[in-house]
């Protein structure tokens, strides 16, 4: 039985109306995300976007206090779930049964750039892996199929993988 049976016919309708919307007026699938974060104690953020409220926090021995996710593990969560529920989009779309899909996400880390205590080590990721585990009765090939689409159609792995123009504006209100 797939995980996904009952949903399956749903995802894919709704994403066959989106295609075809977006192929008749390719305006229909742009638009502009925003997030926004405030900073409220010590290192809490509150992060809204829409109807959705999440908070932040760095771990104590960063001098937060460990009462929510840090950024990191947003970061990654947002990676793995993007990729699963990529793969279940695909997985619709070509009629493909999955009983389910597993994503760990492992990042490789050097505090150091992030902290500033070497100008040679970057603040970012070293390096980013996927495993990605799918339990299905589907041919092999078919499940690898989709993992290629997968793969290849994932907004946050495609976000990482190739250069994105990030621009800043500093509004500062307040000062001299």
């Amino acid at each position: 039985m797939t995980a996904n049976a009952d949903a399956q016919p749903r995802i894919k309708t709704a994403l066959e109306r989106a295609t075809k919307a977006m192929t008749l007026r390719d305006s229909v699938g742009k638009g502009t995300a925003v997030t926004s974060v405030r900073l409220t104690e010590g290192l809490v953020c509150q992060v809204e976007e829409g109807d959705f409220r999440l908070t932040t926090d760095m771990s104590a021995k960063m001098g937060g206090e460990g009462t929510a996710p840090n950024p990191g593990v947003l970061g990654r969560a947002a990676l793995g779930t993007c990729f699963a529920t990529s793969f279940a989009m695909w997985a619709a779309r070509k009629n493909l049964p999955f009983e389910s899909i597993d994503v760990s996400v492992e990042a490789d880390y050097d505090a150091r750039g992030e902290l500033g205590v070497d100008a040679n080590v970057t603040s970012g990721y070293l390096q980013i892996r996927f495993v990605v585990t799918v339990a299905s009765e589907a041919p092999k090939a078919d499940v690898e199929s989709v993992l290629e689409l997968t793969e290849r159609h994932t907004s946050w792995l495609d976000n990482i993988r190739r250069p994105v123009t990030a621009t800043t504006a500093y509004q500062i209100s307040g000062g001299r």
